[in-house]
């Protein structure tokens, strides 16, 4: 695993190959410009979200519309749009720096995300030019509003499975749609729909542009829902809706690829998404506990405390390090890709597919570090969190739709492994050699040789333990149950648990090795310790996974040499915890904010 290999690094690798720290990109190093939209971004939730958020919640008739043609009028639904069409053309890594701002907008985010992702990409990426120059310009300036209709009363994870129906008319014109989609985020006011359906008895979805006035099209009453209850949610119903043949979107049977493809984006996104309201959740947690006072002194003088405040940062922190490291992987292979003489929206696609394993790592680990920081700030916040004034029962509602949203996250962590084996059995990624190599040190005498040195020397040694765990385990799973692992749900879980923890490490250690590099060593006391303290939690949750995989289908000598090597490759030195965890809580409190 070695860091001398030029190549860019593909999707899933990162399990196989060593990235030097100057070969990520950290949000240390955004550019002015970049700033600048995130200020903006900022200044818009400050401005017209925040205030309204109680009438957002209400859904007061017409004003989510409303709000989304203010951001539209600021360029902030044209993020990822060309200039030619009206659009800011942003790179993908200062697209997801707004989508991690603008969450902190509770239901709007929903709503925008909607719009901006699903509703807008498989148009901008698969739409012909005709389609494009027809709607996009709209849907960038917010005077259209666009949904995404694919999810069905049966057909939810499986999402090919769906029963809408498209018959070409007789004159071929048009092709008549007939169904039900339901759980369709901003159905009660979008304009443009992409609508996925079988023509006839095609095995694979098609998709089409199904302008919302269309005779035939009517709406279900507004989902009442445990939160982001601000957000427009509605069954639609086809009978017999007429749509322009022109309005077919791609090719036939290509709609489920499209999905898949869009799905990709949203799970990044989400991930990035989910790190704004964490970060929201922080601050809020951070002041109410600077503020309450209990037995005489604020409750943020207090140890219990000071680990939910810390803990609660270094899960965000390493979210973010992973969120922006996968975010200029994806930009270095689109601008790979262009170079090679594809066309942008193509590039794109191609991109972000690469980075697949990655995306449904982030909207993993994303959406349960949200999960947990909410969890906690209620906590914190005691019975007030509970009552309906404060911000954080607010966020703790919203927060558990991301562990369904964009693919629940039992589909990802399978989608992980299944995606970073089938590439291995394409020949795309060499998994087997490496492998093999861990299954040969198992029967070595352990190197005990040179060892890296430096403040973060002993995460760099873990991290190369890690690896090999994941090796060691999924080898010898493919090995030992070859066309049945596929079924074996509970042990890919495990490996997809593994993977996401490594990479996490992996890119917070990346992370802060380099701002050491920028910044120098003692103005990183409190990244190091976020780091050291990751580490140490992970390579404990890392064994307990990989045992929980092998007692599951390894036996006997075998099963006791692969235990031993899996204690071997997880061994962590004496470390502080409490120590790390209150250098970050200090700083925390003295900002009474997040701040790093």
């Amino acid at each position: 695993m070695a860091t001398e290999d030029k190549k860019p690094i593909k999707g899933g690798e990162f399990i196989i190959r060593d990235t030097a720290p100057a070969d990520i990109f950290i949000p240390e190093n955004w550019t002015e410009e970049q700033r600048m939209i995130a200020d903006m971004c900022d200044d818009f939730i400050a401005t017209e979200v925040v205030p309204h958020i109680e009438r957002i919640d209400a859904m007061e008739e017409g004003l989510m519309p409303s709000i989304m043609e203010k951001a539209g009028a600021l360029g902030l639904l044209g993020m990822s749009v060309p200039e030619e069409l009206g659009g800011m053309g942003v790179d993908f890594k200062t697209s997801l720096l707004a989508t991690e701002r603008l969450a902190m907008g509770y239901s709007f985010s929903v709503a925008y995300g909607a719009h901006t992702g699903i509703g807008t990409l498989p148009l901008l990426y698969y739409g012909n030019d005709e389609q494009k120059k027809k709607y996009i310009p709209k849907l960038a300036s917010g005077e259209w509003k666009a949904a995404y209709c694919l999810t069905e009363p049966g057909s939810g994870s499986d999402a090919n499975s769906g029963k809408t129906k498209a018959i070409l008319t007789e004159d071929g014109k048009h092709y008549t749609i007939n169904g039900q989609k339901m759980w369709i985020t901003n159905g009660g006011f979008a304009n443009l729909f992409t609508v996925f359906a079988k023509i006839d008895d095609d095995e694979k979805l098609t998709a089409f542009l199904v302008e919302a006035n269309s005779e035939g099209i009517s709406l279900n009453p507004e989902e009442k829902k445990m939160g982001i209850k601000g957000s427009s949610t509605r069954q639609v119903f086809f009978n017999n809706v007429k749509v322009p043949v022109e309005n077919m979107l791609s090719e036939r049977e290509n709609g489920f690829k499209i999905a898949l493809n869009i799905l990709n984006i949203g799970r990044i996104k989400l991930g990035a998404g989910v790190m704004g309201g964490a970060k929201q959740s922080i601050t809020a947690s951070v002041q109410y506990a600077n503020e309450r006072e209990q037995f005489g002194r604020s409750i943020s003088k207090y140890g219990a405390i000071r680990y939910k405040l810390a803990e609660q940062t270094i899960q965000t922190f390493v979210v973010e390090s992973a969120i922006y490291r996968a975010g200029q992987n994806i930009d270095d292979a689109i601008a790979g890709y262009i170079a090679e003489g594809m066309d942008k929206g193509t590039a794109t696609l191609k991109g972000i597919e690469q980075f697949a394993p990655e995306c449904a790592i982030l909207k993993v680990a994303g959406s349960e570090v949200l999960d947990y920081v909410v969890d906690e700030a209620v906590q914190i916040f005691g019975g007030m969190g509970y009552s309906a004034e404060s911000s954080v029962e607010r966020a703790y509602r919203d927060a558990r739709i991301n562990r369904i949203f964009e693919g629940t996250n039992e589909i990802n962590r399978l989608l992980t492994v299944d995606m970073v084996l089938r590439r291995a059995l394409k020949g795309e990624l060499d998994l087997m050699g490496p492998a093999m190599q861990v299954a040969n040190e198992l029967m070595s005498i352990p190197d005990f040789g040179d060892k890296p040195e430096g403040t973060l020397a002993n995460e760099i040694g873990y991290l190369t333990g890690f690896k090999k765990t994941i090796l060691m385990v999924a080898g010898s799973a493919v090995q030992k149950l070859m066309q049945t692992l596929s079924k074996e749900q509970e042990i890919l879980m495990n490996i997809a648990d593994m993977a996401i923890y490594t990479y996490m490490a992996e890119s917070a250690l990346l992370r802060v090795q380099q701002m050491i590099e920028l910044k120098g060593e003692e103005n990183c006391q409190e990244q190091i310790a976020m780091v050291k303290t990751y580490f140490y939690d992970v390579a404990d949750k890392i064994n307990k996974a990989g045992k929980d995989a092998l007692n599951s289908f390894a036996e006997g000598d075998e099963l006791k040499m692969m235990l031993m090597g899996l204690k071997r490759f997880t061994k962590t030195e004496a470390f502080n915890p409490k120590e790390a965890r209150q250098l970050v809580a200090t700083k925390l409190i003295e900002k009474n904010e997040y701040c790093f």
